[in-house]
């Protein structure tokens, strides 16, 4: 059931057991009941065949601010207020017995709110039969030309059934007939009830054409109430106490070896007919408790339960008598249940006795829920809880419908007045909530092992010995009194046998020649008779073995068929199961065409990545063996350089200690000028030592040609100079990519108060004026070019940081052609001006190029 609205039960889900036996769900159906009066508020729509909407009434809206809205429900079907009971019947309770017929359990019961119609619905009124007369009125219809006789069939004390033989039947019946003190039940309509005599309109009666003919059946009723959650027999004849009446007496539920719940001790009354059926039904009615209450003048104060209980038995080889074999019994009942309505106290005013059987139908009423959630629970959740059926009479009862087999069918019966529009919505939720309960499917029951055509066959063998009588002019049936009057007529009159004259010689004579042509002609019958029986007996043979082939033949036929059916279902279930592989195959074709091409995809750009790596690595090569013979060339200049200077530095150190060891010298010839002075006499002139020549040191400095030139001390011609723009006061980002290589040459641009990155990210550009991008690249000359690209930043719109570009510093690297050794001329001006091009270090020059809006700082 679809439910829309907050009132909708959450259906939890939950792993279901897997099982092997089929389950179908409780059919719910919803029948609505006409109002009592035009002018009455409705609360209760049918939207479809299918869907009925309630209402909340206007009273109800304001006093709860509009919390119920409207709600629908869905059952398998609705009827409408114009329904009539046999449309009902013919959707709800004719498949129930057309099951009850092929041997299978049913369960149909009525639901709802006092007043809302259900006893009518079940029992109906003349002229409008209900459910439980239209079921007993088709089953009948049904098997009518087959019943057993009564009493061949016997119920036994356990729910069991016996069948007894022809003899013991008669006995039996016998035996009924001679106790006066049991009333016989009528078999004339004209004799039954007067309120049940016309329920039926004979224009609506029906019939099921699935009856086997090879069985015979009899049909067994029971009737029986749930008082206070106590079980009485309706039907049980109490012997009457004027004086002291007892009470009836209560039942208790027994479990057969079937495990299938039945009362023990309950009475169940063999019918023929459905006039006898309704006169059973009728006098425990009578004895059924019905009040009078403020919401219903005959409310039902218990639940009544139906019990219509279908025996049968196979016929034997010949056709003609019940197979005497227990085992091939097959016993199916169809119980119709009236159960008693929920209501309200505060609405019924009920007191004492009626206070307390309220009480004990609501009570069961919400067992029956409980059971009904817990089924659902253990269902869809997969759980096994216990459901708790022993709780009331009522769900004990039934248990073996919902844990066995057979179907469930529950009516609905809802009053669209605006009183019971609460009451009406519980109703509505517990048909909800059975409705996701399933039962088992009832199984077919195996049938003996017989030929079919039994009982035709007999009776086709009764009929034909009838007409071949017939045509030789002989009785038809031996048991008719008029053929027997005509077979007397054909023997030759008796003569008169009285004695008058003990001399009388010619009337024994007589009568002796009579009853001797008599006894011939009886003689002539017996032979005839016997050669005809002897005939028929042939050609019945005869017509067996034909009918026999026949069969057999029908018999391979059918078997062929069956296999061919087989074979065409094996190929059907292959073919669905090629169409099901080949539409795998084709998902997995389509798959593996994706992936095929993804992986393409990514063998190409793999390709290509490889190509710009194998081209990157090319380049890297050639730029590293560039690179081993620039440090090469670096490497020789070097050494060439500190040879020089080493050589320098060892003449200057020589030098040095010359100038020292002749200072000492000048010293020492002093001391001894001295003392030769003070010695010789004070007039001799002293000879100062002449220091030595600096031309040594010329030529010393002038064969040192691997050291550098010294720099000048004269300021240079030019003092005004420019100043790199990254020497001012602001702060710098400097970008120093991490793939520049170290030149190692005496100039590098240093800028002072600069932040070092080899990424620029927003951070450092936050707290920087200026931008600077080192980059080096390879000049025409092949030689390493370092470009400084100076830029400032500004503050975006957005929050964020960008670089203006404005100038261009490049640093050239050179390297001069060490092609000769020899050595300038020196200058005029002295040694010092001296240069070998051999030792000239590099020299960095610097050129500037300028971007837009560009301003330098003097």
């Amino acid at each position: 059931m679809q439910r829309a609205g907050k009132w909708k039960t959450p259906r939890r889900p939950g792993p279901k057991k897997g099982t092997n036996i089929e389950k179908d769900p409780v059919g719910v159906y919803c029948r609505i009941r006409p109002l009592g009066a035009e002018d009455e508020e409705c609360c209760i729509e049918m939207i479809s065949s299918s869907t009925i909407q309630l209402h909340a009434p206007n009273g109800l809206k304001a006093n709860r601010n509009g919390e119920y809205k409207e709600m629908q429900y869905t059952f398998k079907k609705v009827f409408g207020i114009n329904t009539t009971q046999l449309e009902l019947f013919e959707d709800v309770a004719r498949p129930l017995v057309e099951d009850l017929i092929n041997c299978k359990n049913g369960l149909l019961f009525t639901y709802g709110v006092t007043g809302s119609g259900k006893t009518f619905t079940m029992t109906g009124s003349p002229g409008e039969g209900g459910l439980l007369p239209r079921a007993l009125d088709m089953l009948f219809n049904s098997i009518s030309p087959f019943q057993a006789k009564r009493f061949v069939f016997k119920p036994d004390v356990k729910n069991g059934m016996d069948i007894q033989s022809q003899v013991d039947a008669l006995l039996e019946r016998q035996k009924r007939d001679s106790q006066q003190s049991v009333p016989k039940t009528p078999s004339s309509r004209q004799k039954a009830d007067p309120e049940f005599a016309d329920m039926i309109n004979p224009d609506e009666a029906c019939k099921s054409e699935n009856v086997v003919e090879d069985c015979c059946y009899s049909v067994f009723v029971s009737y029986i109430e749930i008082y206070n959650n106590y079980i009485y027999d309706l039907l049980e004849d109490a012997p009457f106490d004027s004086v002291r009446p007892k009470p009836p007496q209560s039942k208790i539920l027994r479990e057969d070896q079937n495990h299938n719940m039945y009362v023990g001790g309950c009475t169940e009354v063999e019918v023929k007919s459905t006039e006898e059926a309704f006169e059973v039904f009728w006098k425990g009615q009578k004895k059924r408790r019905i009040a009078n209450t403020q919401l219903n003048r005959e409310s039902s104060r218990s639940h009544s339960v139906f019990t219509i209980k279908l025996a049968q038995a196979p016929l034997d080889a010949d056709g003609d008598h019940i197979l005497q074999d227990k085992s091939q019994v097959n016993v199916s009942q169809l119980c119709l249940v009236d159960l008693a309505g929920s209501e309200r106290t505060s609405r019924t005013k009920a007191e004492g006795s009626r206070l307390r059987e309220a009480g004990t139908i609501n009570q069961s009423l919400m067992t029956l829920r409980t059971c009904m959630e817990v089924l659902r629970e253990n269902q869809i959740c997969g759980t096994n809880k216990m459901v708790p059926y022993r709780d009331s009479k009522v769900t004990h009862l039934f248990k073996n419908y919902f844990d066995g087999e057979g179907k469930v069918r529950m009516i609905v019966c809802v009053n669209p007045k605006a009183d019971d529009y609460e009451e009406t919505i519980l109703v509505m939720r517990f048909a909800e909530m059975t409705q996701e309960v399933e039962v088992a499917r009832p199984v077919d029951r195996p049938i003996c092992g017989l030929g079919a055509g039994r009982r035709q066959k007999n009776q086709a063998f009764k009929d034909e010995l009838s007409r071949r009588l017939e045509e030789r002019g002989g009785p038809c049936n031996p048991d008719d009194p008029v053929m027997l009057d005509q077979l007397i007529e054909s023997f030759p009159p008796l003569p008169p046998c009285e004695l008058v004259d003990p001399n009388d010689d010619h009337t024994l004579p007589r009568l002796i020649e009579v009853l001797e042509r008599r006894h011939r002609i009886r003689q002539m019958m017996t032979q005839q008779f016997e050669k005809n029986a002897s005939t028929l007996k042939s050609m019945l043979q005869q017509f067996d073995s034909q009918l026999n082939a026949k069969e057999t033949i029908l018999h391979d036929q059918q078997t062929k068929l069956t296999e061919k059916e087989k074979l065409l279902i094996n190929q059907k279930m292959e073919i669905e199961r090629l169409e099901k592989k080949s539409k795998t195959l084709e998902c997995k074709i389509d798959i593996l065409q994706k992936t095929t091409e993804m992986y393409e995809q990514d063998k190409r750009s793999l390709q290509e990545e490889l190509e710009t790596q194998e081209q990157r690595l090319q380049r890297e090569l050639s730029e590293r063996r560039r690179m081993e013979q620039r440090m090469q060339g670096v490497v020789m200049n070097t050494k060439h350089k500190w040879e020089k200077e080493c050589e320098r530095r060892v003449n200057a150190k020589q030098l040095e200690l010359q100038n020292k060891l002749w200072v000492k010298d000048e010293k020492l010839k002093q001391l001894k000028a001295i003392v030769t002075e003070s010695s010789s006499g004070s007039g001799a002139a002293i000879e100062r030592p002449e220091r030595p020549s600096r031309e040594r040191d010329r030529n010393i400095a002038q064969k040192r040609s691997a050291s550098p030139s010294p720099l000048p001390t004269a300021l240079p011609a030019h003092p005004m100079h420019r100043r790199s723009h990254s020497a001012g006061g602001e702060k710098w980002v400097d970008h120093k990519p991490s793939s520049n290589l170290d030149l190692d040459t005496v100039m590098q641009p240093i800028i002072p108060n600069a932040i070092k990155v080899s990424t620029p990210n927003e951070k450092a550009l936050s707290k920087c004026h200026k931008y600077v991008l080192r980059h080096q690249e390879l000049a025409s000359d092949g030689e390493i070019e370092t470009q400084l690209i100076k830029g400032n930043v500004y503050k975006t719109r957005g929050g964020g940081q960008a670089v203006q570009f404005t100038d261009i510093e490049t640093l050239k690297q050179q390297y001069t052609k060490a092609s000769s050794h020899k050595r300038r001329s020196v200058s005029p001006d002295g040694p010092d001006q001296n240069e070998d091009m051999e030792n000239r270090v590099p020299v960095a020059s610097t050129s500037s190029s300028y971007g837009y809006q560009k301003r330098r700082k003097p």
